[in-house]
């Protein structure tokens, strides 16, 4: 069983003597409904759990009156023994709720009865295209939290790296003292199994069980032909091709040394107002993430971002590895990445940062400076920069050498090497991306 830092979350929701409803929103096969009903087993009494995806019947419930009561009585007759509703002891799972509008609005008057718990888990919730859209969303009356799949540090976890070892780890960040040879070996080993296996937990358990990458490919892959059927099933007619389109169109843009977002790329002649939609609808499936231009680089980093100049990012590395061609998980993990080095590396982070609910942000501009990140870290506007090799950082230098001008600071350069210091440049090694908490 794979941990997953949800049931924290979970734990703190259900102590919390004024919680609401709870909806966990994330990727399809992200583990949402294993976590919650791993969670639900363990900390109720009675559990009373509907899937709509799998039982659309199951929406019948909801069609008529959504007094608690009238929804307890029908599930009572619909679910017999299954159905134990007791105050304060059972907790209602209401998985892909996405497919039954009707149950979300009842969320509202769940949260007025308070007699019984509820959790909501969906995939693709507010896609356009999918389903219907609930008559009255029941704002104020749920909590929404979205789960991604497993993020490095949950797979360290998984791979037998426990707190004490990351607190070695965290020592040594803020000492700025390299990081013993033994445990730097072991971290970037892993680091690069984590670039080829991503956090699909599927994916992660066939690694951890076998260890055949050939298996975790196949899952990866499966995943993503799945996400393809999504877009070709939910998404309006008039979309479908273009939504395929963007997305198939990702691992070229990010082979560019400009990884700007193009249109023109996903199709000859595409404009953004044929297609902004359809990155958008994949956007909020939970599949990618944005990393925004800015204007300049200083706080706060949302409001100098560039609402139209953006890269985009596969929000799971593994996923984006997989789409690339047979024969880059070997490359990966021997380190000969060709021409495809920087956008592995560069995904790779953004995958770090998102998952640890990081909004990105990067720096560009037509003279030629360039940042791959930027963060707030430590109460400052903090660049990024993310070397596959040795590499210059000659964008940084210049932005360090005019704080006047660009109000940085401080710096960070990710890369193969342990920890060091070059003046105002703060050497790290990748996989201490995780570490960069302090806002």
């Amino acid at each position: 069983m794979l941990k997953r830092k949800i049931e924290q979350r979970l734990i703190d929701w259900k102590n919390d003597p004024e919680h609401k409803p709870l909806i966990i929103k994330g990727c399809r096969q992200c583990g949402k409904t294993y976590s919650v009903l791993d969670f639900a087993k363990k900390n109720y009494a009675h559990v009373v759990y509907l899937n709509f995806f799998e039982n659309p019947d199951y929406a019948s419930v909801f069609s008529g009156s959504l007094e608690p009561d009238n929804i307890v009585m029908m599930l009572s007759a619909l679910l017999g023994k299954n159905a134990i509703f007791e105050t304060g002891k059972t907790v209602l799972i209401l998985d892909e709720i996405q497919d039954c509008p009707e149950a979300r609005t009842a969320l509202k008057f769940f949260r007025i009865d308070g007699r019984y718990d509820v959790i909501a888990t969906g995939s693709l919730l507010g896609v356009k295209g999918y389903g219907k859209e609930p008559k009255s969303v029941p704002v104020g009356s749920e909590t929404v939290i979205d789960m991604y799949p497993l993020d490095f540090e949950e797979f360290l976890w998984a791979n037998g790296i426990e707190p004490p070892l990351t607190s070695i780890l965290e020592n040594c960040l803020s000492e700025e003292k390299p990081v013993p040879d033994a445990l730097h070996h072991r971290m970037r080993q892993l680091l690069l199994q984590y670039a080829v296996v991503g956090g699909m937990p599927d994916a992660v358990n066939a690694f951890i069980n076998t260890h055949r990458l050939d298996r975790v490919l196949q899952i990866q892959r499966d995943i993503v032909r799945s996400y393809k059927d999504d877009m070709i099933k939910y998404a309006d007619k008039k979309d479908k091709s273009c939504i395929t389109e963007c997305f198939e169109s990702i691992p070229r843009q990010l082979a560019k040394e400009n990884k700007k977002f193009q249109y023109s790329l996903v199709k000859k002649g595409a404009t953004s107002s044929k297609y902004a939609g359809s990155l958008q609808w994949i956007e909020e499936a939970g599949i990618i993430t944005r990393c925004y231009n800015l204007s300049i680089t200083e706080l706060p980093l949302d409001g100098n971002s560039i609402e139209n100049m953006f890269k985009v990012y596969m929000r799971d590395i593994g996923l984006f590895v997989s789409m690339l061609e047979d024969g880059t998980q070997y490359d990966i993990l021997q380190g000969n990445l060709y021409g495809y080095k920087g956008a592995i590396f560069e995904n790779l982070i953004a995958d770090i940062f998102s998952k640890m609910g990081r909004k990105l942000y990067y720096f560009h501009k037509d003279s030629g400076l360039e940042v791959d990140f930027v963060i707030r870290y430590h109460g400052e506007c903090t660049l990024v920069e993310v070397k596959a090799s040795d590499g210059n950082t000659k964008s940084t230098k210049t932005i360090l050498r005019h704080p006047e001008k660009y109000h940085v600071s401080h710096a960070i350069k990710l890369g193969d090497y342990n920890i060091g210091r070059n003046d105002q440049i703060l050497t790290l090694p990748l996989y201490m991306a995780f570490l960069l908490k302090a806002l």
